[in-house]
């Protein structure tokens, strides 16, 4: 049973109900020991973070910001800063010091609780910078503290400021002072078309968000959710809050890398995840499988088959599934396919939602036939994420993105961008009233910048509207999609389809370069470094042949007819992707201007 009421008391109103159940799973900085905190202990953290906040003197809807990777102590925080209606701002943990410090100066945040020695460093050195901020409260014990740092404490030592609830009857009027139209959280862009802006996240959207997604997926007390994507992430964040209001438990994933591993250590029930981690397991098993004796990947392949038949052309389209069909389906969904799960540590599979980038449609059906329920979804940190999704039990179609949540009302402008209106949009962004007045239309409806249709009840998503590039011949063409098609292969890391305004579509190319690398030894290609390999004859024909296999359902025009691959990943730190992993376009075209110029050369 979903527990529905304010923020501010929710982990409290858990405990009643959960008492010693485990509510968290998590690993300490560093360590490899997995522990559990049962839903009273939680509580208690929380209610000790609230009273040590007001010992600090913070007031309503003051700031504070968290500068950290995914870490229990995370949801300490802002779960009592929620108790006592302060207002929370994640930063995500990879974020440049030029970052922390304008989302610091935008929002005037007074503390920042950071995780690791980088967060500190980061912090550190802005500081001086940051008028509003009084202090800097920090995670992780290990960390070395400046000799000249006055203002810097451990969490153990704020805690320490809340113990035995010393302004508990204050927090409690604080509870009761909480309303729906209090700003609960501020998250910022990730600015890959210009300036970050504070995306406004009220209580009263967080409510109505709880509500809508619980119709549409159904998670429940018994599931075990891993989080993979940053607390950080609307999506991330809005499924956990989702998974908290149920009851159910989770698993604080601290870092991203090692999430394989921890799936295998926690085994989950339930994750969400972005479509490249799905093209990533999707490429590793069928890599596995390739390599494999011919027995056995005949009998992988049988398998495939058969779970493709029964839960794309029965399951998804709600039909009754044939007796034999089922049958065969249980016995390779003990056998095959559950060992497939069982590597991926995803032995008792519940749902997996799936949203953030284009799927590709040759994934979405791998995930389905290997028996995990992939719901894909489409939404904005403007809509507190889920604007719509796949329902499990309904219908769905491969290659859409699912039905809209209760509440929402979708409309198509006449240009074909989807527009938005509902009680989890944003009212708007922090402090910018220019952004505000052109996000939204005469009526109220959100301006969402992508392009989509409705058919069947079902959204469908062309490309961000933006990101269309038009050739000099006319044509439009949709570089995510024709990215996502080019990800599923084994070689290729990372991709920049290049088009805008030139007379073909050509890409820079980032191998795999661990694959590539064993691919160039089995084939007696010897190269002294990674730029030598790139600039292999053998290898770019290899490539081109994988590429236009690759691209083989696309029209003639949307192909990819030059490429160069590059020695060195697109990277955050040179600013090339956002904090999100998104590619910032003009970054890339303007970093790699000469290697592009020469691809369209005569």
């Amino acid at each position: 049973m979903q527990t529905i009421g304010h923020l501010s008391v929710l982990i409290h109103e858990q405990a009643k109900k959960y008492g010693a159940k485990p509510a968290i799973t998590f690993r300490n900085f560093g360590s490899l020991e997995w522990k559990t905190v049962s839903w009273n202990q939680f509580s208690m953290r929380v209610k000790q973070v609230s009273n040590a906040l007001l010992n600090l003197g913070l007031k309503p809807q003051e700031t504070i910001a968290v500068f950290s990777q995914n870490t229990i102590y995370h949801l300490y925080t802002e779960f009592g800063a929620y108790g006592v209606r302060v207002i929370s701002i994640p930063f995500y943990a990879t974020s440049s010091e030029e970052q922390i410090q304008y989302m610091i100066q935008d929002a005037g945040v007074k503390f920042l609780f950071v995780g690791e020695q980088e967060q500190y460093d980061k912090a550190r050195r802005v500081v001086s910078l940051c008028p509003s901020l009084e202090r800097i409260i920090v995670f992780d014990s290990s960390v070395r503290l400046s000799t000249h740092d006055p203002n810097s404490i451990y969490f153990e030592d704020f805690l320490k400021l809340g113990e035995g609830f010393p302004r508990e009857s204050e927090v409690e009027d604080r509870w009761a002072e909480a309303n729906n139209d209090d700003i609960c959280n501020i998250l910022y862009t990730s600015g890959t078309t210009g300036e970050s802006k504070g995306v406004v996240l009220t209580y009263k959207m967080y409510h109505a968000a709880m509500e809508g997604n619980m119709k549409s997926v159904p998670v429940n007390s018994k599931d075990r959710i891993i989080n993979f994507l940053p607390f950080s992430h609307i999506f991330e964040r809005g499924w956990a809050y989702l998974g908290l209001s149920v009851g159910a438990e989770l698993i604080v994933n601290t870092y991203p890398k090692e999430i394989q591993q921890s799936m295998r250590e926690t085994h989950p029930t339930s994750m969400a995840a972005v479509p490249r981690f799905w093209e990533k397991v999707y490429v590793a098993v069928k890599d596995r499988m390739d390599n494999s004796s011919i027995v056995q990947r005949k009998l992988f392949y049988h398998a495939l088959s058969i779970g493709r038949k029964r839960n794309i052309q029965y399951i998804a389209r709600c039909k009754r599934v044939p007796l034999t069909l089922e049958m065969e389906y249980k016995f390779v969904n003990k056998t095959v396919l559950g060992l497939v799960r069982k590597q991926l540590g995803l032995e008792n599979p519940h749902i997996f939602p799936t949203a953030g980038a284009y799927v590709s449609p040759e994934v979405e059906e791998f995930v389905h036939s290997i028996g995990l329920n992939m719901l894909v979804g489409y939404g904005l940190t403007e809509s507190l994420a889920t604007v719509s999704c796949d329902y499990l039990g309904q219908p769905y179609t491969v290659g859409s993105v699912g039905r809209p949540i209760e509440g929402i009302d979708i409309k198509i402008s006449d240009e074909g961008e989807i527009m938005l209106k509902g009680p989890t949009i944003t009212p708007g962004y922090f402090r910018h009233d220019t952004a505000n007045s052109e996000a939204f239309d005469k009526d109220g409806y959100f301006h969402t910048g992508d392009a989509g249709y409705l058919k069947g009840g079902e959204l469908f998503l062309k490309e961000r509207i933006k990101d269309l590039f038009k050739t000099s011949n006319g044509k439009y063409i949709a570089p995510q999609m024709v990215e996502a098609m080019l990800l599923v292969d084994k070689f290729i890391e990372q991709v920049s389809v290049i088009a805008d305004q030139r007379k073909f579509v050509a890409a820079l190319i980032v191998p795999e370069f661990s694959a590539l690398e064993e691919w160039a030894k089995e084939n007696h290609i010897e190269f002294k470094d990674r730029e030598e390999l790139c600039e292999n004859k053998r290898v770019n024909e290899m490539m081109r042949e994988r590429i236009e296999t690759l691209q083989q359902r696309l029209a003639s025009y949307e192909k990819i007819k030059r490429f160069t691959l590059l020695p060195h990943h697109f990277s955050m730190e040179s600013g090339e992707l956002t904090n999100t992993l998104k590619l910032k376009r003009s970054v890339v075209n303007s970093r790699y201007h000469d290697a592009i110029e020469k691809m369209y050369e005569e």
